[in-house]
């Protein structure tokens, strides 16, 4: 068998007889035949196609635990110079709030009209900007005494809000995650989130972290990590068991839903509607 013969046979075309890995082309045609076929044979796994690589997963260490009203039903969540920032649903029951971290005190708070189920929430500048269910209407509020500004329409379910320092960034249910131009709230683009090709369905509460979007998926006890370039699933966080079953309340705790967290200090927040306690977490990777 000759040198093209033996290449064909392994799949390769005539010319490609050399295999670039990296930056480095190795070139095997010019070898003399009696070491032709060893580096043939050792460059052909370099050479073949590249296998896909498994997602990486990721469990918890529970770093801190903070008290968290109960009768929260959490939808948006973010942290911000010490406070969290949380909106709450429900109709009749919907609210934003500023909350002290520590103790949980809520040292702010503004009622939603009843009408309305409160959705996420994001700061700009010196605004805060909410989302509601079902009713296509978002607030703008006063960030320092949220007092509301304005009210503006949109198309669909509004379900959380994050940013990204120079846009804003909103899920509605669906695998698809919005880009909003922060100063007239007008669409930018989408992304569809996939994980390894599958579209990824209830996207729900958003955080930015280290350049990536965090995504509760909700009635799951998983969190998302996407590439906000591509919508390509980046990592899974499995918090399973991260709230006891002791602290659960039959009919009353609901599923895992809020993430926030304090990039000067690297912290991340996590929560749940009506859950009574909120929960600093440390990421480690499964191996």
């Amino acid at each position: 068998m000759n040198r093209n013969h033996y290449l064909q046979d392994k799949g390769f075309a005539p010319q490609d007889s050399f295999c670039k890995i990296g930056k480095v082309t190795f070139s095997m045609l010019p070898l003399p035949k009696h070491l032709f076929f060893a580096a043939a044979a050792l460059l052909l796994a370099a050479c073949s196609p590249s296998q896909p690589q498994e997602i990486p997963q990721y469990f918890y260490d529970v770093v801190h635990t903070y008290p968290h009203d109960p009768a929260a039903f959490t939808e948006g969540l973010f942290y911000l110079d010490g406070f969290l920032y949380e909106s709450t649903g429900l109709e009749g029951q919907s609210s934003i709030r500023k909350v002290r971290l520590e103790t949980g005190e809520i040292v702010q708070e503004h009622q939603i009209p009843g009408q309305y189920f409160g959705e996420g929430i994001i700061n700009w500048k010196d605004r805060l900007i909410e989302l509601t269910y079902k009713t296509q209407v978002g607030f703008v509020y006063d960030l320092a005494g949220l007092g509301l500004q304005r009210q503006f329409t949109y198309q669909g379910e509004g379900w959380a809000l994050t940013q990204d320092g120079k846009r804003i960034i909103m899920s509605d249910g669906t695998p698809e995650l919005r880009f909003w131009d922060p100063e007239t709230l007008k669409e930018l683009g989408r992304i569809t989130v996939t994980d390894e090709g599958v579209p990824v369905k209830n996207v729900n509460e958003l955080e930015w972290i280290r350049g990536e979007i965090y995504a509760n998926i909700w009635t799951t006890n998983r969190i998302a990590r996407i590439d906000p370039e591509s919508g390509k699933v980046t990592g899974w966080i499995d918090l399973t068991g991260l709230l006891a079953d002791t602290d659960r309340v039959a009919g009353q705790t609901d599923v895992l839903n809020g993430i926030a967290y304090d990039a000067k200090s690297d912290r991340i927040f996590v929560t749940g509607k009506r859950w009574p306690k909120l929960f600093e977490i440390r990421l480690i990777k499964k191996t």
